[in-house]
């Protein structure tokens, strides 16, 4: 569970929102500070679905697609099936 909690990329959202959590405490609310909280939602939002999807891989479930970690387990299925077919075939 510690791979996860300190996953790059959680670890740098969290520390840029408490970079930006002392940059505007003090100033007014603007839609610039608006977007700038968005963005580090969805930043924080990504981070925490690259560590499920992370972990999905490590139990053997399938992941979605577009994530960073579809084209690895694609390249392991793969392997795997042509491993499947040569052992098919040697042991005709």
């Amino acid at each position: 569970m510690r791979n996860y909690l300190f996953a790059s990329g959680l670890f740098g959202a969290v520390t840029s929102g408490i970079a930006m959590l002392r940059g505007t405490r003090d100033a007014p609310v603007t839609w610039r500070a608006v977007l700038a909280w968005v963005s580090w939602g969805i930043t924080v939002a990504l981070a925490i679905g690259a560590i499920v999807d992370f972990r999905r891989d490590q139990r053997g479930e399938q992941v979605a697609y577009d994530s960073p970690v579809a084209p690895l387990q694609f390249k392991r299925a793969k392997k795997e099936l042509k491993a499947a077919q040569k052992a098919r075939k040697s042991g005709r």
